[in-house]
């Protein structure tokens, strides 16, 4: 017997998480209703589309800037996305607006992900790591573990893609975005940023 859900429940998880009525529905039937556990279905589903839609070229796209209260931080941002009629869409321009006030937030983040970092730079964090006094009667198989888990942490804690959301410490700034691919249908990628700190 197929549960039936609440109309107005259904509409909920639409505008939480973007994804469509009859997908919302089957998500909340899957779930019992459990409202939280419908939302974590539709992401993965929505996250396995958007996987698919990630080698896509994207060369549209919006060059957005924001000025943190005080004047003090501002940042330029380049997101990309495959057509113009996207880039004009609102949920792709406060994407966009949305990214740009996390890099604000972040002053950590210098790269965009994993992928953008030197190698010069692993190489670096993992002598740091290597040398470390509570790794000295580890074996060199677990004290490898040990130090390429330790980098990964460090490193992520550099890159855009990694940080918790602002305004949902639950998903990543790189599941959000693969929200917007699964809703909009198109590749999108943060081409480049930029920030500005005024100095004391």
């Amino acid at each position: 017997m197929t549960l039936e859900i609440n109309s107005a429940l259904v509409k909920e998880l639409r505008e939480k998480t973007g994804a469509g009525m009859m997908n919302c529905k089957k998500a909340l039937q899957e779930t019992n209703g459990d409202f939280t556990k419908a939302i974590k279905t539709l992401r993965q589903k929505g996250l396995s589309n958007a996987d698919k839609k990630f080698s896509r070229k994207a060369t549209e796209g919006l060059i957005s800037s924001y000025i943190h209260t005080g004047g003090r931080i501002g940042v330029l941002v380049e997101v990309n996305c495959e057509t113009d009629f996207v880039a004009r869409r609102t949920e792709f321009q406060d994407l966009v607006k949305n990214i740009a006030m996390q890099i604000a937030s972040s002053p950590k983040v210098t790269f965009i992900s994993l992928d953008n970092i030197p190698k010069e730079i692993f190489a670096e964090e993992k002598e740091i790591e290597l040398n470390k006094a509570d790794l000295i009667d580890k074996s060199i198989e677990m004290k490898e573990k040990i130090v390429l888990g330790r980098v990964e942490k460090t490193l992520k804690n550099l890159t855009l893609l990694n940080q918790a959301f602002i305004r949902d410490p639950n998903i990543t700034v790189e599941e959000l975005i693969k929200e917007k691919i699964s809703l909009l249908g198109e590749n999108i990628k943060i081409k480049r940023f930029i920030c500005y700190t005024l100095d004391n």
